[in-house]
């Protein structure tokens, strides 16, 4: 057979391939694609939800290092810090932002219009005005809601089974946390209808927290609910401590935060947001447009019992309230 009937043939099986086969489907020219990871906090109180995305993003086929590019900005609880580190990431042409909790998506917006922002950890992103509805966003923010809003009412029931008449509880919130004054109000609501009186604690910084105890204190508040957000996410271990040094039973909206001496945490697996926020990005990638992906919101609530802490604060947990629970940390 000569070398021309060889290539002759050679080009029809090509052509035949090229037929079958989708030219979409093709191999195509390797990209690194760029995402952004703003977030309020430390990294040494993120590492669970750093591990959690980057494997959601492997089991997506992303590599870091062949294919993909996280950078990290980590404002350390220091919510001033934010705008400028929003806007780094913007000016590197990343192709994604991913954004942490209600004040780090509050920046993000302000720094970019036309980049996708996939949000995680936000309590009610349609009253914060990022998205114009949970299932059609319209705006180019996207990702995951927490509920805490909606379960606020828990955080009151909870407090009053473990800790023998209640008659006050003290809410810690951050002024710069835009969802905290609705989920406040709705406390009190709730209180209210139950006999007991609330004392609002305002905190931006440790100082204040450590001012908030002496305040707590005072009043004679028994109970203490701690609002979430990334700032006192970075103090749980303060706040921790001062809660079993006053005797204050803490119920806290995340897991870290009862293991790091809380009574109890009520709210969802945020390690579990983090995997999913992988999700959303490939999505993006891909050329979804992020005003058509519905937000998605959890309804996976867990329930977390600290037993050593209830042991230092002298508390008997009802068998009732321990059958309720997710996790027992003994």
């Amino acid at each position: 057979m000569g070398m021309r009937s060889v290539s002759m043939r050679r080009r029809a099986v090509i052509a035949l391939v090229a037929l079958v086969v989708p030219v979409s489907s093709w191999p195509q020219t390797s990209r690194v694609y760029r995402v952004g990871f703003l977030v309020p906090r430390s990294s040494a109180d993120f590492g669970g939800r750093i591990g959690a995305f980057r494997t959601g993003m492997r089991e997506l086929g992303y590599i870091e290092g062949t294919n993909l590019t996280i950078d990290w900005r980590f404002a350390d609880g220091e919510y001033d810090r934010l705008p400028a580190l929003a806007n780094q990431l913007v000016q590197s042409k990343i192709d994604v932002l991913v954004v942490d909790s209600t004040p780090g998506v509050k920046v993000a917006r302000a720094a970019t219009k036309t980049i996708p922002i996939v949000m995680i950890s936000v309590g009610d992103p349609v009253a914060s005005g990022f998205v114009s509805s949970l299932s059609r966003p319209g705006t180019n923010i996207t990702g995951l809601s927490n509920v805490v809003g909606d379960v606020s009412a828990k955080y009151v029931e909870l407090l009053h089974g473990a800790v023998p008449g209640l008659k006050r509880i003290a809410v810690l919130t951050n002024p710069d946390n835009s969802t905290h004054p609705k989920i406040l109000n709705q406390v009190r609501t709730v209180a209210t209808t139950m006999g007991i009186a609330v004392s609002p604690i305002v905190a931006r910084s440790p100082a204040e927290i450590e001012a908030g105890f002496v305040t707590i204190r005072k009043v004679g508040a028994n109970g203490l609910i701690v609002l979430g957000d990334p700032f006192f996410g970075q103090q749980g271990r303060q706040i921790g401590e001062l809660a079993l040094r006053g005797r204050v039973a803490t119920l806290l909206t995340n897991r870290s935060l009862a293991e790091a001496g809380g009574l109890m945490s009520y709210g969802q697996d945020l390690v579990e947001h983090y995997r999913r926020a992988a999700i959303y990005v490939d999505k993006l990638l891909k050329g979804a447009k992020p005003e058509d992906l519905p937000v998605e919101q959890s309804t996976n609530i867990e329930l977390v019992v600290n037993m050593k802490t209830a042991k230092a604060l002298g508390l008997t947990i009802s068998q009732s309230l321990l059958l309720r629970a997710n996790d027992v940390i003994n």
